[in-house]
């Protein structure tokens, strides 16, 4: 019965990271929906997320090699910089994006995640994800990812601040800035995932000692959340990718309105 537990628990983060509609509000959601304090579910979302993260650095591993040797490049190989500039500025306007969200998780995180855990408050994250989606419905954007500028790095630093907030989608708010800063959608869609990594990495490290508490007995029914997070996730992301290029996002703000709606009645 663990094993069944934590598989499903494994597929919804599959499913839900890569989406934006926001997977720690939907594994909050399931938690309170079917009364799962009997099991640990802290420590194994650090080992689910963990999971969708190899699966979203497997997705864009060419193009984290090929950034990681620009940024290299550029500093070590003075004679060619002209050919590694691209791929550097690239990283160091996602460091500027990083930078919000790294001094909001610092200053409030503790705060939000003792005070901000009411089912109502999710149910008003999940609105605030539908209205973002459904204001970007429309836009498809000019510009590439070597036209990104440093004010576009700064907006959508900003706007990856606000979903230290529980329940509002990070690939979601980040995607919706993206689009709002008038890039094309798959080069929305990438920034939106290399912004993905430095924040989860960040985070996963901070919780890896909470993981000491773990109990051996559930190290199996772990590793059968793990597999079923990674390769979820990977066709998670596939499937988000064509709907991103066919301008479907409001598919997504149709679903998190109802969600919301659920959360109010349900749980009134």
């Amino acid at each position: 019965m663990e094993y069944i537990k934590y598989i499903i628990l494994g597929i919804i983060q599959g499913i839900t990271e890569p989406l934006p509609i926001s997977s720690s509000g939907h594994i909050f959601l399931f938690k309170n929906l079917f009364n799962t304090e009997m099991f640990n579910t802290f420590n194994f979302e650090i080992i689910s997320n963990f999971a969708s993260f190899l699966a979203i650095l497997f997705i864009f591993r060419k193009d984290i090699i090929k950034l990681i040797q620009d940024f290299f490049g550029f500093i070590f190989n003075k004679k060619e910089r002209k050919n590694y500039k691209e791929g550097f500025m690239y990283i160091m306007k996602m460091i500027v994006s990083t930078i919000p969200v790294g001094i909001a998780g610092l200053l409030l995180n503790d705060y939000l995640e003792t005070h901000f855990t009411s089912l109502h408050i999710l149910g008003f994250a999940f609105l605030f994800t539908a209205l973002m989606l459904y204001i970007v419905r429309n836009i498809k954007g000019e510009k590439e990812s070597r036209d990104i500028t440093f004010k576009d790095a700064i907006i959508i630093g900003l706007f990856e601040a606000i979903t230290i907030i529980p329940g509002i989608s990070r690939s979601g708010t980040v995607l919706v800035a993206c689009l709002l800063c008038k890039l094309k959608r798959e080069d929305a869609l990438k920034y939106t995932f290399m912004l993905y990594f430095p924040v989860s990495l960040g985070t996963m490290l901070l919780k890896v000692p909470d993981l000491m508490d773990t109990s051996t007995t559930l190290l199996l029914p772990y590793l059968g959340g793990f597999i079923a997070a990674l390769v979820v996730t990977y066709f998670s992301y596939q499937w988000l990718s064509n709907i991103v290029k066919k301008g479907k996002l409001w598919h997504f703000s149709i679903y998190c309105l109802c969600l919301a709606l659920f959360i109010f009645i349900w749980f009134r």
